[in-house]
């Protein structure tokens, strides 16, 4: 049978995925090979490094906004508006058929994300992306547990990585502003909010920019003020879509009240006191800001051919909410790892195989088309030890792979690079 290599040739099967779970694990030895999942913002410019065919960039829409946007491992829904009913939901690709990661999880628990994950969450609780754009993003943050509740969703702390192979360029404002300057007031941060309609509010006049690297990265607690530049971003983060825009014009594009507000309670949406009172003051006026949230990488493992590093570690008030590593494995060699948890893994150069799942990084991709770069591994599957072969003669195999909340104990502490 002539495999699948585009999404619409699939039939999709919404139930009962036990059996084409565990037969497709028996084949390649414990992984489920995912599809790409591509999500649009209506409010964001493209930045062209996701390696989707440009012809393909508005491939939802005009009206839904370009893809600057891919999803891994996620069983979690984009809070876009107008968005398709499974928009954001990762789809294992069996044979001749499809069906979501998330209706995996949920018929099979423990066998896919491990006893602890499942007995605590009941479902896989964290994703990644990468997220891609031509310029910077409005200054804005991700609400806290406490506060997402009161609307119904969970909070995001989130991770940033920059991986080299995505940001040959660094498009057009390659620095982030993150918090406020030391001695920034309530009031004037209230100003700015009570301008909104008046042109630019300013607030970025009371944050501090990073030149950005790749290689390099950052952990962004909830509540903290962010306006990502435009490198191309690999993103473990918590499972969820919540944010608030507190920048209105961006590059002179305008930014709606709708997104400052849109996970907030509406009886708040005009009370400002309200609005502001969702900011940490404290982490976002911290002078030691770097200190506490800029990572380098750190060596976990290295052997013969191969290179295994921590790129996200560190914990948001005393927890750990995901970890990432990047795998190097030098041409015509291999290397048995073996790692604590489930996790997701994306390749994002050179070729190959994991256990006896081939793997290839593309080089282009139209929206509708399959591809070998993206799988799901097993707890069991991890802990026994997963085989990657770099069948290249000449370029390195690179893979980046996240894991669940608790899952790395042994990962190193922020400022743990320095040593």
């Amino acid at each position: 049978m002539k495999p699948a290599t585009k999404t619409h040739e699939l039939n999709t099967l919404n139930k009962n995925v036990r059996g084409a779970t565990e037969a497709h694990l028996e084949e390649t030895g414990g992984l489920l090979r995912l599809s790409p999942t591509w999500v649009p913002r209506s409010f964001l410019q493209p930045g062209l490094r996701l390696k989707l065919h440009p012809d393909d960039t508005y491939a939802y829409g005009l009206s839904r906004g370009g893809i600057d946007e891919r999803w891994f491992g996620s069983t979690t829904v984009t809070a876009n508006e107008g968005r398709a009913e499974d928009e954001g939901l990762s789809y294992v690709v069996v044979g001749k058929e499809r069906f979501t990661l998330r209706d995996v999880i949920e018929e099979c628990g423990a066998d896919i994300i491990g006893e602890s994950i499942w007995q605590r969450y009941r479902k896989w609780p964290v994703y990644s992306k990468f997220f891609d754009n031509m310029g910077p993003i409005p200054h804005h943050l991700h609400q806290s547990f406490e506060q997402a509740t009161l609307v119904g969703q969970e909070g995001k702390p989130e991770s940033y990585y920059f991986p080299p192979q995505h940001n040959n360029v660094g498009n057009n404002f390659p620095y982030t502003f993150m918090g406020f300057e030391p001695g920034t007031t309530r009031q004037q941060v209230y100003d700015c909010i009570a301008n909104w309609e008046k042109g630019d509010n300013k607030i970025l006049e009371l944050s501090k920019a990073y030149k950005l690297q790749p290689g390099t990265g950052w952990l962004i607690d909830p509540c903290i003020l962010h306006a990502p530049g435009s490198l191309c971003t690999y993103e473990p983060q918590w499972g969820s879509d919540v944010f608030g825009m507190y920048q209105n014009l961006v590059e002179g594009r305008e930014v709606p009240w709708s997104l400052l507000v849109k996970d907030m309670p509406e009886e708040s949406h005009q009370d400002i006191d309200f609005i502001i009172d969702q900011i940490d003051w404290e982490k976002n006026l911290d002078p030691n800001f770097k200190d506490k949230h800029y990572l380098e990488p750190v060596t976990s493992e290295k052997g013969d051919g191969f290179h295994d590093r921590w790129i996200v570690y560190g914990k948001v008030d005393g927890f750990q909410y995901f970890t990432a590593k990047e795998l190097t494995v030098e041409p015509g060699k291999k290397a048995l790892i073996k790692d604590n948890g489930a996790y997701s893994a994306i390749v994002v150069q050179g070729e190959g195989s994991a256990n006896k799942l081939r793997l290839s990084c593309p080089k282009l991709l139209r929206f509708d088309e399959l591809s070998e770069d993206e799988f799901f591994a097993t707890e069991q599957a991890a802990k026994d030890g997963i085989t990657f072969e770099n069948t290249s003669a000449t370029e390195p195999l690179v893979l980046l792979r996240y894991f669940g909340p608790e899952v790395n104990p042994d990962a190193p502490e922020m400022g743990d690079y320095r040593s």
